[in-house]
Parts: C-alpha cells; sequence; structure tokens
C-alpha cells in the first residue's frame, strides 16, 4: 500500500527515515514530508494517491478526502479528530484511528502551570521586571486550598486533578461518566462553575459539547475565580468570556485552543480581553509527547496492516 505521512509530526529526519525503511521491508511504499502544507490543495497534491494517510490536526474536507479515491485509512496522530470530516470518511467506507494518550502529561502540566501563571501574574511581573520595576505592592494568589472544577474526567482530566491535589486543591469534577476515585467529588455543571476558584476543561468538541461553556454557565463563576480552557475550542463562548473578563465578572482566563487553529483573526474577542494568558495551541507540543506520538502513529499502521484497527474512531 502507499503510505503517505502529509507532515513531518514533530519527529527527527533519522525517525522518519527509519519508519520508511520500516514499512518498506514489508512491501508498502512510505513518503513523508517535513513541512506543513501551506493550503488545502497542497495537502491534497500529497495525498491524492494515497492508500493511507498520516495526519495530525491540518483540517481535513470532504473535498480533501474525496480528491483521494484510493484511501482506506486515515492515522491521526492527535486525541481529538473534530477537524476531519467523519461522515465523508462513513460514507466512502474509510476507517480512522486517533493517537489518544499520547500528550496526557503534556496537556495537563500546561493547564496547572496556565493556573500558576495567572494567580502569579507572570506576564504582569516580567513586563515590571523588563522595565526596571518592581511589584507595585502585588500580591498573587496560592493554589494551595483552593477548590478546583476539573469538567470532563478522562485521561488528561484525571491527571490534570492529581497534579492539583498535590498543590493541596480540593477537587470536585462534572463528568457524563462519574468514577469512584478518591479525592474527587463529582457536581452538577452549574455548581461546579459556581463553587471553583480555578475551572479546568477537558472535554472533547462534539455535537453534545459544542458550546456547552456558555455565557449562562460563566455567569455563575465567582469575580475571584479564573477558567483554563486546554481541550477544545468549540466547547466554550469565548465572546462571552471576553465580554465578562472586560467587565470583571471572571478574575483570568488561561486559553490554549480556539474556534479554529492559529494564527487567530485580528478581531478575535480575547485578543482585547484583560487578564488572559493566550497561547497557540502548545498543550501536546512537548518532545516528549511527539516522541509517544510517532510509537502509536506507527503502532496504528502496523495493527491496521495486519487487519487488527487499534485506537479506532471509524
Amino acid at each position: 500500500m502507499k503510505i503517505v505521512q502529509v507532515e513531518s509530526l514533530g519527529v527527527s529526519k533519522q525517525e522518519l527515515d527509519d519508519a520508511k525503511l520500516e514499512f518498506e521491508k514489508l512491501g508498502h511504499q512510505y513518503i513523508y514530508y517535513s513541512d506543513i502544507p501551506q493550503n488545502e490543495d497542497e495537502l491534497i497534491s500529497r495525498m491524492k494517491d494515497a492508500d493511507i494517510v498520516n495526519i495530525s490536526n491540518i483540517r481535513l474536507t470532504a473535498k480533501a478526502i474525496e480528491s483521494c479515491p484510493n484511501l482506506k485509512y486515515l492515522n491521526v496522530a492527535f486525541t481529538g479528530v473534530d477537524h476531519v470530516d467523519l461522515e465523508c470518511c462513513k460514507k466512502h467506507g474509510i476507517k480512522v484511528s486517533n493517537a489518544a494518550g499520547y500528550s496526557t502529561e503534556a496537556v495537563s502540566e500546561l493547564a496547572v502551570g496556565l493556573a500558576v501563571a495567572l494567580m502569579r501574574n507572570f506576564s504582569q511581573m516580567d513586563s515590571n521586571t523588563r522595565k526596571l520595576s518592581n511589584r507595585n505592592n502585588y500580591l498573587g494568589t496560592e493554589l494551595c486550598g483552593k477548590t478546583v472544577g476539573i469538567v470532563g474526567t478522562g485521561a488528561i482530566g484525571l491527571a490534570t486533578a492529581r497534579i492539583f491535589k498535590a498543590f493541596g486543591c480540593k477537587i470536585i469534577a462534572y463528568s457524563r461518566t462519574q468514577k469512584n476515585i478518591d479525592g474527587i467529588t463529582y457536581t452538577t455543571l452549574d455548581e461546579l462553575f459556581a463553587k471553583s476558584d480555578i475551572i479546568s476543561l477537558h472535554i472533547p468538541a462534539n455535537p453534545q459539547t459544542k458550546g456547552l461553556i456558555s455565557n449562562d454557565l460563566l455567569a455563575k463563576m465567582k469575580d475571584t475565580a479564573i477558567i483554563i480552557n486546554t481541550a477544545r475550542g468549540p466547547v466554550m463562548d469565548n465572546a462571552a468570556l471576553a465580554e465578562l473578563l472586560k467587565a470583571g465578572k471572571i478574575a483570568g482566563a488561561g486559553i490554549d485552543v480556539y474556534e479554529t487553529e492559529p494564527p487567530l483573526p485580528e478581531n478575535h474577542p480575547l485578543l482585547s480581553a484583560p487578564n488572559t494568558i493566550l497561547l497557540p495551541h502548545v498543550g501536546y507540543a512537548s518532545k516528549e509527547a511527539m516522541q509517544k506520538r510517532f510509537v502509536i502513529v506507527k503502532s496504528n499502521l502496523h495493527s491496521y496492516l495486519q487487519g487488527k484497527q487499534e485506537n479506532v474512531i471509524l
């Protein structure tokens, strides 16, 4: 089969060459690219003759999928697959796998790091120091003793909860599937937003969660509370969040994900909102996570080629 990896996936050329040789020894063609396609036409050009495509979080539309008549298997090197037109894949009988689990530590550590950075105001303190100033009587806030609301207790949500717990935080949680875990108390979403000092989102983007974190829900937050989103952008009403931040109804927000992948449009509401740390979707982007991801990508390929698909989405 012809396997096409449309980008480098964050690993070295040596690792890509090793993978190429690994699958060529099994009788398959393996083509990889070391850069990101600049537009959809270039993406289609790379994958149009492929039987199998390795892709990460590049948007994959019906147009791109239907431009690949030989495509049988889509190996998504990412946890979420909301950037892929799954209905089109289903229509054409294309199998889809993801790479769940590779970024658990990377994302959970970033979520807690964003909370610390907001509560100790790293951005302003860095700016003051560079301007040859001092703290100007600023007092930060400690994690210890705070109530943290975890929305979504999958692998990343639970890993985040464990780190917050190590700081001496009380953990409450909301999830469609509740688990019996020592130190975590489940509650309603409304109560979680009303009681939490820190809220950390860890839910997937799907029709049920789109816009779940609404204006009404955000308005229930304490004016001293902060919210962290390292999950998926469409789950939260960012325009409502921006307005509440500007009105001083929420103390701060750490955001790594948006409605679309960065770069953001210049009129995005969060760009002008105060007390925010905005990152360009880097939660998953650690050296360690990229290594784990590539192991999963290759394992997915081997399993599919042996007729035993892993990490099944479709």
